[in-house]
């Protein structure tokens, strides 16, 4: 087995641990997210900005297993204004502490500093987790075919549903396009990032697109290096691309988002 292989499944082992040893009730915590106010419709938001040109999901990202440190100075109420002055869509935050540098402060800060709607970045592995998504104020979860057997991510995708939360599923080839069809669900994000090799591969996502049947909002994740992208992947019949590296990274991540959607 790889290095790269196994640093995944030490990502996949940490989380299954955490969640093996959350003793809360679940139903406190559903009752809990039903008082809640409605989320901010993410699959909404990104579904009426796609009519005039690609939608973008934004990304707050500290570090990643494949880059490292991306920006030491990294600000994410600064980082979320930015990206709404430059006509983002939605953000996604990575919450993950331990292999990200991420926190559930980061998505707080950034939700409170403008009115887009926030996908949480984790690894969802349990309906704890769901619940928390959207108790830290979240409005979609991210769950990550490669990380769930199929049970689990049809489960996790109903309690999401219940709660009012958007759910993002992700996956990487025609198998976890089935299962995330079997769950019904109706935001759909390729990635092009092999999760095991981290490599990207710049055409899977134009080798899926016709795949994905219609009324199913399209997401192209990872890979995305610029307008040229961003207009071929729109032209595929993506609704919406997730960028994160490249914005965070940015002299300018204003600019750049604008530039992204060709407007």
């Amino acid at each position: 087995m790889s290095q790269k292989a196994t640093y995944l499944d030490r990502i996949l082992e940490h989380h299954r641990a955490l969640a093996a040893n959350d003793e809360r009730s679940l139903a406190d915590l559903v009752r809990r997210c039903e008082q809640m106010q409605p989320a901010r419709g993410f699959r909404d938001r990104l579904q009426m900005d796609a009519i005039q040109a690609i939608a973008v999901i934004s990304e707050i990202k500290r570090q990643s297993p494949s880059k490292g440190l991306l920006r030491a100075d990294l600000n994410p109420q600064l980082l979320a204004d930015a990206y709404q002055s430059g006509g983002a869509s939605c953000l996604s935050v990575l919450t993950d502490e331990d292999f990200f540098a991420g926190s559930i402060e980061d998505l707080q800060i950034a939700a409170a500093a403008c009115t887009l709607p926030v996908l949480r970045k984790d690894f969802t592995v349990s309906p704890q987790d769901v619940c928390d998504t959207r108790l830290m104020g979240a409005d979609c979860v991210l769950l990550i075919a490669a990380a769930l057997d199929p049970h689990e991510l049809m489960d996790l995708h109903h309690l999401a549903s219940s709660i009012g939360l958007d759910v993002l599923v992700e996956i990487h080839d025609e198998a976890e396009l089935e299962v995330a069809l079997l769950a019904e669900a109706l935001l759909i994000g390729v990635n092009q990032r092999d999760l095991v090799t981290f490599e990207v591969d710049h055409r899977r996502a134009l080798r899926m697109a016709g795949l994905i049947p219609s009324g199913v909002l399209r997401v192209a994740e990872s890979g995305v290096r610029g307008p040229v992208d961003a207009l071929a992947l729109h032209q595929a019949g993506y609704h919406a691309v997730l960028v994160g590296e490249s914005l965070v990274t940015a002299d300018d991540p204003t600019g750049a988002v604008r530039a992204l959607r060709n407007l």
